[in-house]
């Protein structure tokens, strides 16, 4: 066993389910995803310690014990698919990945993105690069929600490089 697998483990055992986390599939993902991808080179040596990380772009790396905890109250069973705000350093979605069925996440910070595609392709993660977005509606039946494709579309960025875009 790596060093940084021996870590990942201690940190499953003495982080999480010493502190409250309970749901085996979350406690599986996190044992499986090598945090240290996810962290600068230069803090690999810290990847396993309970504290957020910087990792660019004004950012952090969640602590493991947070992304534990969002994982195991988002209660997921397998064929769900999540959308994820804020890719960051992809350390989250990676996670989610062995959870759901289909994670889509969004991350505004160009530097950030490629760097956390980078991290997930090459864990063997699925990325899509360039895709068709693509235009869906939902309505609302009861307490029922149905999908239905409209069409693929192109919209322009949400943000503007230098925050939020004008509307014109």
């Amino acid at each position: 066993m790596s060093n940084y697998a021996a870590r990942r483990a201690a940190m499953v055992e003495n982080q999480l389910r010493a502190r409250g986390i309970w749901d085996e599939r979350v406690l599986a993902a996190m044992a499986t995803v090598p945090r240290e991808e996810f962290v600068p080179r230069r803090l690999r040596h810290r990847a396993y310690v309970d504290s957020a990380l910087p990792i660019g772009g004004e950012q952090t790396i969640s602590q493991p014990w947070i992304v534990a905890a969002i994982c195991q109250e988002l209660a997921l069973s397998g064929p769900e698919r999540v959308l994820e705000v804020g890719t960051g350093s992809g350390y989250s979605a990676a996670v989610l990945a062995l959870l759901a069925a289909e994670v889509i996440s969004i991350e505004r910070d160009p530097e950030l993105s490629r760097s956390a595609r980078r991290a997930l392709a090459g864990l063997g993660v699925p990325v899509i690069e360039e895709g068709e977005e693509m235009l869906v509606a939902f309505h609302r039946h009861g307490d029922r929600l149905t999908r239905a494709v409209v069409a693929p579309c192109r919209f322009v960025p949400l943000v503007g490089e230098g925050g939020f875009a004008e509307a014109e």
